[in-house]
């Protein structure tokens, strides 16, 4: 589990419930859905019956089911603190980065560097069996994690299957901190290439101006913000600066229909010519800078439609140390374009087959059907990275045509 927030004995179960039933009712994006259910109706649907705080977090999720938002949910003591852990971009657990297969398994898809996971020789591809001695059988990604996580210096049980081998390995937990950037590199004399996994980090902005500031040479950037599910709304808006001269990044539109622009600053950090690299995993804050860039006419997108999340959640701490996130806005692309359920579609459509992932041409981090050896994304093995490359080096070449034959 991420780092404990300490649940307050002195909340009162009740006024909890009412704290939330107040949030939805002044705060939730569709008012016409509180009208349609007569929200009213839950103001007093548990008086005299919440005696205990698990009464009232029960109260909250049937409350908030009937919303029908799944961005609209309650968090309990451990799932807040987890929330919180990634904005405050640490966690406690052994430096994982885990998956569901095909065949519903746990695995690995890679450890990160340095981290009691890599010291323990946990590898990509490995299928995590049982922790502490509990089989993961019909795990989520959500449940392994939370198993995994506990208190730093204290051990975690796990067993591997590798290459249809057993392997029993004890891994201490420790203080994990959360990357935004998880690579930052050039892929060639021309070409730098930053992968930013995460918008939810604090850190984020930080890591993502010293990448740009490492790739100082470079003649061409490309972005990849695949499988990138978001995160914070303001680090959307900063790093899409760091790229824009002018324009709209975002704008909001709240339940009242005020419309809330935010346009670029105007002092981007990066000129070079830019590929942004999307998929279907790319949601969220992804999907508001990939927009940006698009439609500032900034980037070129290569790879799939993203996954079209175009909702905004205020996330809100409760007295006993719970919380709950709530949709309180939309936001709309710089050409005004609702992207929720929809997406945004690439300039260059490159598709990953069953067959790409099962070769390991699909994202060069994760290769669960594959060999567990370590990719890099220099290999050019992954198909949409390949394409993006070429992408960028047509975009170099338009700058500078004597660069043609000078790559190496």
């Amino acid at each position: 589990m991420a780092q404990s927030i300490r649940s307050s004995k002195n909340a009162d179960p009740e006024r909890l419930y009412d704290r939330v039933f107040n949030l939805i009712k002044d705060d939730f994006y569709e008012p016409e859905i509180l009208g349609k259910q007569n929200w009213d109706r839950w103001q007093h649907r548990y008086d005299g019956k919440l005696k205990t705080l698990e009464d009232s977090h029960k109260a909250i999720e049937t409350m908030l089911a009937s919303l029908g938002d799944r961005y609209t949910r309650f968090l309990d003591l451990e799932a807040f603190a987890d929330e919180k852990s990634q904005i405050d971009a640490k966690l406690f657990g052994i430096g994982i980065q885990i998956g569901i297969d095909k065949d519903h398994r746990v695995i690995v898809i890679t450890p990160i560097d340095d981290t009691p996971a890599s010291r323990a020789g946990l590898q990509a591809g490995d299928e995590i069996a049982e922790i502490d001695g509990k089989t993961t059988k019909g795990f989520s990604v959500e449940d392994a994690a939370k198993s995994i996580r506990g208190k730093i210096d204290s051990p975690v049980n796990l067993v591997l299957m590798r290459n249809k081998q057993r392997l029993k390995v004890t891994v201490v937990r420790a203080e994990i901190p959360i990357k935004a950037v998880q690579t930052a590199k050039m892929l060639d004399s021309q070409v730098g290439y930053i992968r930013l996994s995460s918008f939810i980090s604090q850190q984020a902005n930080r890591e993502m101006s010293d990448a740009l500031g490492k790739m100082s040479s470079a003649k061409g950037i490309i972005l990849d913000l695949r499988d990138n599910p978001g995160g914070l709304l303001t680090n959307a808006i900063d790093i899409s600066n760091m790229f824009l001269e002018s324009g709209n990044i975002v704008s909001t539109v709240d339940r009242d229909g005020y419309k809330n622009a935010s346009p670029s600053d105007g002092r981007p950090i990066c000129r070079q010519p830019l590929v942004v690299l999307v998929n279907k995993g790319s949601a969220s804050a992804s999907e508001i800078t990939s927009g940006a860039l698009k439609d500032n006419g900034r980037a070129t997108l290569v790879g799939q439609t993203t996954f079209g999340k175009g909702l905004v959640q205020g996330i809100n701490k409760l007295d006993d140390g719970s919380g709950v996130n709530i949709t309180i806005a939309r936001y709309l692309t710089p050409n005004d374009t609702d992207i929720n359920k929809k997406g945004i579609g690439p300039d260059v459509k490159v598709e990953v087959s069953d067959k790409d992932y099962k070769d390991g041409k699909g994202p060069w981090w994760a290769d669960p059907e594959g060999p567990a050896v370590k990719r890099a994304p220099e290999d050019l093995k992954d198909v949409q990275l390949k394409s993006a490359v070429d992408v960028i080096h047509r975009k170099i070449d338009d700058i500078n045509p004597v660069a043609i034959n000078a790559r190496k």
